[in-house]
């Protein structure tokens, strides 16, 4: 559905976007990664069509973004970061506006402004002011205007940002619904939504593509560093020094504060970071055994997908995962 293929951006002496290529199947939807200035916005303009590309081509249901623009704005909604809502306007009369925009008319306009409302759980206020409004029903009616007119791509640039947890909640919920009938693109700093809503992951740093993949296999093409919770019974420096003086043990830390006598005598648990990618729940076990204490848990510790992004974007050179 979207193919992008070396897409660069240069604005004067600055390269916002170097050589970007990705693909999205139909009904996938996309997490958009990246630290402030990483080229996000400017993909994303690009590819609405708000900004010509320096060089590249991308092409969205088969139409060429820079030589097809109208095309691809028929079959395109787009939320901005900073969506712009007039407050003097009902709901109704927001989204109709925009259905006007998109040059719908007559029955056909009036079906898909009540289909985006309802869509978007907007029934109830559908004829209220917008600036009476809270920022989560006015952030759906800035979805709704993305919406409105059944496109089957979606552009999302930070839709929950300074939404409260309940809203963010909402929200997500109004994007996997969405995403039943259309591709999407999502961007946004909240990586729990990513993993909670996305289906593949995009890490862009510097204009450059880091990494791309499924959320889970992200963790397991990526060599980020091994780590083991132990949890031990003992003083608590001696059990410290015990797994520090292990072989590959690159560092231990306590996963609370640690005791004001470290000689006392208490269950302790220790995130213990190793080198390499080897188990190494046997060798900690006879370690910890070894020394005289009790073993009461070996784990390993999953990454995150922000403990991904972290680390990706910190690593210097791009590398790309596939799925």
């Amino acid at each position: 559905m979207i193919e992008v293929n070396h897409l660069r951006k240069v604005y004067g002496d600055t390269v916002a976007v170097d050589d970007v290529s990705f693909e999205v199947p139909e009904g996938e939807i996309l997490g958009f990664l990246g630290p402030n200035g990483a080229g996000k916005s400017t993909t994303m303009r690009i590819l609405t069509g708000f900004t010509p590309a320096t060089g590249g081509r991308a092409v969205i249901g088969g139409f060429d973004v820079s030589t097809q623009s109208r095309q691809v704005r028929s079959i395109l909604g787009y939320l901005p970061e900073s969506a712009p809502i007039y407050g003097e306007m009902t709901v109704r009369g927001y989204v109709d506006f925009f259905a006007e925009v998109k040059g719908l008319g007559g029955v056909a306009r009036r079906q898909a402004v009540n289909l985006a409302i309802e869509e978007c759980g907007l029934d109830d206020v559908a004829e209220r002011l917008l600036m009476n409004l809270s920022k989560g029903y006015r952030q759906r009616a800035a979805l709704a205007q993305a919406v409105v007119g059944d496109p089957r791509v979606v552009i999302l640039d930070e839709p929950t940002v300074g939404l409260d947890p309940r809203q963010i909640r909402g929200i997500r919920s109004l994007i996997r619904k969405m995403a039943q009938r259309r591709t999407v693109i999502l961007s946004t700093h909240i990586l729990s939504e990513v993993s909670l809503t996305c289906t593949r992951v995009l890490i862009i740093k510097s204009g450059r593509v880091m990494a791309t993949g499924t959320p889970d296999n992200l963790e397991s093409n990526i060599e980020c560093p091994n780590r083991m919770v132990v949890c031990a019974r003992g003083a608590f420096q001696a059990v410290h020094d015990a797994l520090a003086r292990t072989a590959n043990v690159e560092h231990v830390r306590p996963t609370g504060a640690p005791p004001t006598d470290p000689s006392a005598r208490g269950d302790y648990e220790f995130q213990v970071a190793l080198r390499g990618q080897a188990d190494a729940r046997a060798l900690l076990a006879r370690t910890v055994i070894g020394a005289g204490h009790d073993l009461l848990e070996l784990r390993s510790v999953g990454l995150s997908l922000e403990d991904v992004f972290l680390y990706t974007i910190s690593s210097g050179e791009a590398e790309r995962v596939e799925a």
